[in-house]
């Protein structure tokens, strides 16, 4: 069946290939009959606690079957999914359950202390759904949220309408990823099954992707890139081998080859490690491709993965939340042309244009402008930064979502990134906002001003330094306030460097002139 829905990947394939291994999570091994079975035991539970179409529900878990099992499980009953990085503090949690209006929260037990500090300020959550190894704790209920137990919840039958008969249609939505905003607030990315569905069948349409793939994938399923490699290969039928992170290298790349994995996901943090790494060729026996995307690779390290891994096929990809993905460079073209994103995905489409909209020459320099099915729906209770970004196309209810980023786009119309007309930092594969960091460093006493930019670095893509001026002595160390940024922020958004200064520079209206510092 042609998927209309982005559960029908999961469905699909449960149809035709029931035996199948769909995840391999740690020693766990899960076919795809036995997932569809636990998602629509938590499609049924979520029917049973009274949730209604549209409704969203929060997924607050590390890379885990759980997660995966809960995201379709979640779409099976008709509602939103909306997948959090566990790291993130208890005040953002909070900022995004009151923002999207969830009525659940899917959680392990070892982050209770956190969710239910952020739920104690959500009062439109309803339930909460423990994931623990044992049972316990039992079923209960606390300040009107009730509490259920992972394992029992996918147990009960619901006494309503089985999840499989909800009514959807492709224009509902089915997830909303949040990202950081120039404000630091955090924004909702609204996704339309039919916007995940072109994305995928893009995505797997160039990188060729069939039943035989086998994609291990260590990135965090909170993120669109690292969420579309469940969803590629559940809509192709292959095999993922969802790890916890990259922070253990050789026990990942020795899974690699014992899994006879296919399909290997970096960021520019990973591909450093990795040419760090003796004898890597010794770990891609049967790997056929690897892609690249959240930030460009160093042409150094695009050059080094070629010579070290000639058999293997290297995809540099650009995208970004609002639409996934936008852009990717054939293999057979990356040697004559390492420094482009490449051309626009298959059913995509991109224009650089002038402040006036109007599309610049090849060689010229504008802004880059993104049409097509991949173009999400806006920011969700965010109108006036939708308008800003996601503008009008040529048609009834097109939308045309104006990047940010600055481009510049050749004679044979390959693409090639310029700079971000904002200043949003991405390190080890992350966005940072820099008035995100900028707001904590200033709660400290002592400090008058401080700017965040993003410096070079070759490790991680970019680094977050902080320029800070104090008012006195004695004033807070570094030590200090990387302390105090490593309570409130999560560990990518923390300052590598951090520096004093007298004074910032400004430009003529008064306003710090961060170009200079950086």
């Amino acid at each position: 069946m042609n998927p209309t829905l982005v559960n029908h990947f999961l469905e699909n394939s449960a149809e035709r290939l029931p035996d199948k291994i769909a995840l391999v999570c740690g020693d766990q091994r899960i076919s795809y009959a036995q997932i569809d079975d636990m998602s629509e035991g938590l499609a049924q539970a979520l029917a049973g606690m009274g949730m209604r179409r549209q409704d969203r529900v929060v997924i607050f878990l590390e890379n885990s079957i759980e997660a995966v099992a809960g995201l379709f499980g979640v779409l099976k009953a008709g509602g939103i999914f909306i997948m959090l990085n566990p790291a993130i503090k208890s005040k953002r949690l909070r900022q995004i359950l009151n923002d999207c209006g969830a009525i659940a929260v899917i959680s392990h037990v070892k982050d209770g202390a956190t969710i239910k500090k952020a739920v104690a300020g959500a009062p439109k959550i309803q339930h909460v759904i423990w994931v623990a190894a044992e049972k316990n704790p039992r079923s209960v209920t606390r300040n009107g949220v009730s509490e259920h137990l992972w394992s029992e919840a996918l147990t009960q039958k619901a006494d309503a309408v089985p999840a499989a008969s909800v009514s959807q249609i492709d224009i509902d939505l089915a997830a909303i990823i949040y990202t950081s905003g120039s404000t630091g607030e955090p924004k909702g990315v609204m996704s339309a099954h039919y916007n995940m569905v072109a994305v995928a069948r893009s995505v797997t349409a160039y990188l060729k992707n069939t039943q035989d793939d086998i994609i291990l994938s260590t990135l965090p399923l909170a993120y669109g890139y690292g969420l579309y490699q469940v969803l590629t290969a559940f809509m192709s039928g292959g095999t993922v081998v969802l790890e916890p992170s990259f922070v253990f290298p050789y026990r990942v790349m020795e899974r690699m080859v014992h899994e006879k994995v296919t399909g290997f996901p970096i960021v520019p943090t990973i591909a450093a490690i990795l040419l760090q790494m003796k004898d890597l060729n010794k770990f891609a026996h049967h790997l056929r491709y690897i892609t690249n995307a959240a930030a460009a690779l160093p042409v150094p390290h695009i050059r080094r993965l070629m010579e070290l891994l000639p058999n293997v096929r290297i995809f540099s990809m650009y995208g970004l939340t609002e639409c996934q993905r936008v852009s990717y460079m054939p293999p057979e073209k990356l040697a004559e042309r390492p420094h482009s994103v490449g051309i626009p995905i298959p059913n995509c489409e991109v224009l650089v244009v002038d402040e006036e909209g109007r599309e610049v020459r090849p060689g010229q320099v504008g802004e880059l402008v993104v049409r097509g099915a991949n173009v999400m729906q806006g920011y969700w209770n965010s109108p006036e930064e939708t308008a800003q970004q996601f503008r009008p196309g040529t048609y009834r209810a097109e939308a045309m979502l104006h990047t940010g980023d600055l481009f510049r786009r050749d004679e044979e119309g390959y693409l090639y990134f310029v700079a971000r007309k904002d200043d949003m930092i991405k390190t080890k594969g992350e966005r940072v906002s820099p008035k995100e960091v900028e707001n904590v460093i200033c709660e400290i006493d002592g400090v008058l001003e401080t700017a965040v930019v993003g410096v070079p670095d070759e490790i991680l893509g970019q680094a977050v330094k902080a320029f800070v001026v104090c008012n006195g002595n004695p004033g807070p160390t570094i030590n200090g306030i990387q302390k105090r940024c490593k309570e409130h922020l999560e560990p990518f958004m923390v300052p590598k460097w951090v520096e004093f200064r007298d004074a910032l520079p400004r430009t003529s209206n008064g306003k710090i002139d961060k170009k200079l510092l950086m």
